[in-house]
């Protein structure tokens, strides 16, 4: 078990525990159900990963959220608790509120939690109800939350609803003892909620123990993911957190192409896609954040060239094992915009050969006409980046990979570096050219009717020149 790697872990069919993590895979239909994790609605938003997060009250839930959003800073993640959807009492179950079930389905208002739950996966923000547990009424103002990259809906019922299931890329079950349950819920009621402990000890075996067997136990069979010991099992926090960053980097086209690669976003990386994508930016901030971006996109292409071990001895005498890339390398920017990637080739690769191709876009069509190019010597023997911030149709990189493997460069030699990339422009690059690697910093919504990237940055290489001022 110790080769698997963490999506192994994760995705087995078979259940495996590691230090406690227990991943069923057979127990029911829910569990093989593989949702995509990054497909895009009508509207151009990119869907959410959805986790939810069930188990018992007081079984450590809040807990095992807390932990998981801290370690995923890097991403925007929101927390929707179930029991912000309780149903406001009455005045009538008011004056009988030790006789209420909070603890049954029909407590919580499941139409509008789905209602908000969808909405949140379309892009759409929503009102939360501010439930307070001394009035069991919903207070004012409404708790905005706004669509982020990774939602977490925590409750002991999360998994009651299959509606609300069918929402989720990962479940998880927070499973603790009874004991250890009972005794938080003591404390947790009586300090928080101010209530006495004759009281909540009448709840409990009332309402809260027949309803955790009759309700929520059962849906632990629809868990993707059961963690023992809730926030203290520190192991399987991290195996769940180091999938979860795998699934938010891995594009659905990625998953079609193995030779496409989409480098993991992070907030500094979509902060300079912020900025580049505005049209207000001004030139001089558009050329530095790009050259910024190109630069990371740059050092992620150079990681796929081949390489071989070498050893080194540093100034302490010590030996150091490392690795040496290919310096049989060249870049080959397609005119013009291209040409904005040569700086960071150039500040990565000293001395690098860099060669041009131009090619014409035929207007009334889609047709591409070769114009010049030049090209080093002996390409044939070199392994080739080829540069150009926009990756559209498809067509102009196909022209361009066609006059490369016409001149003798091995197909699996070329490395297409973009700035972004429709996913029209992937498919027809791939599936011509299956064997060519594509590193990008982000995949687009698509193309419009004007055959433009949406949201796109504009006209890229006029921003950058400076050909777009009046």
């Amino acid at each position: 078990m110790g080769s698997k790697s963490v999506d192994d872990l994760l995705e087995t069919s078979t259940e495996v525990h590691f230090s406690g993590l227990h991943l069923d895979g057979a127990e029911s239909k829910d569990c093989k159900e593989e949702h995509p994790t990054t497909s895009t609605t009508e509207n151009g938003h990119k869907e959410p990963f959805v986790i939810g997060v069930a188990g018992g009250a007081a079984s450590g839930k809040a807990p095992v959220c807390n932990m998981i959003i801290e370690q995923l800073r890097d991403q925007r993640v929101v927390l929707v608790n179930q029991r912000s959807f309780y149903y406001d009492l009455s005045e009538e179950e008011l004056a009988r509120v030790h006789e209420y079930n909070f603890d049954h389905p029909d407590a919580f208002d499941t139409e509008y939690l789905l209602s908000c739950m969808e909405n949140l996966k379309h892009g759409i923000a929503v009102d939360i109800p501010n439930y307070d547990f001394k009035t069991h009424k919903s207070i004012l103002p409404p708790r905005k939350v706004n669509p982020s990259d990774v939602i977490i809906l925590e409750g002991i019922l999360v998994f009651h609803d299959p509606r609300v299931r069918e929402l989720m890329n990962m479940k998880i079950f927070v499973d603790t003892d009874a004991d250890v349950r009972l005794a938080r819920r003591i404390w947790r009621d009586t300090a928080e909620r101010g209530r006495d402990i004759k009281t909540v000890l009448d709840q409990y075996s009332k309402f809260v123990k027949p309803a955790f067997e009759d309700f929520i136990l059962p849906t632990k069979k629809y868990a993707d993911i059961i963690i023992p010991r809730g926030g203290d099992n520190h192991v399987a926090i991290d195996l769940i957190v180091q999938h979860i960053h795998t699934k938010l980097g891995q594009h659905d086209l990625c998953k079609i192409y193995p030779n496409l690669y989409v480098f993991q976003s992070t907030f500094q990386i979509r902060g300079m896609h912020t900025l580049i994508r505005d049209a207000k930016t001004t030139r001089d901030d558009f050329i530095f954040y790009a050259d910024r971006l190109i630069r990371l996109v740059v050092e992620h292409g150079l990681g796929h060239l081949p390489f071989k071990e070498k050893q080194v001895i540093t100034p302490t005498g010590s030996v150091y094992t490392g690795v040496e890339f290919s310096r049989r390398l060249c870049g080959i920017s397609v005119i013009r915009s291209g040409e904005s990637m040569e700086n960071a080739l150039r500040a990565c690769c000293k001395g690098i050969k860099i060669g041009k191709i131009l090619i014409h876009r035929e207007e009334g069509d889609n047709g591409q006409q070769l114009i010049y190019h030049n090209l080093p010597k002996d390409i044939s023997d070199r392994h080739v980046l080829l540069l150009d911030p926009i990756l559209g149709t498809g067509n102009s990189a196909v022209k361009a990979i066609s006059l490369l493997l016409s001149k003798g460069v091995q197909e699996a030699n070329i490395i297409f570096l973009n700035l972004i990339s429709a996913p029209q422009g992937v498919h027809v690059v791939c599936k011509r050219f299956p064997r060519i690697k594509i590193v990008t910093s982000e995949i687009e919504f698509g193309l419009n009717e004007d055959i433009r990237v949406i949201p796109g940055m504009g006209e890229f290489g006029d921003r950058y020149f400076g050909t777009d001022e009046d």
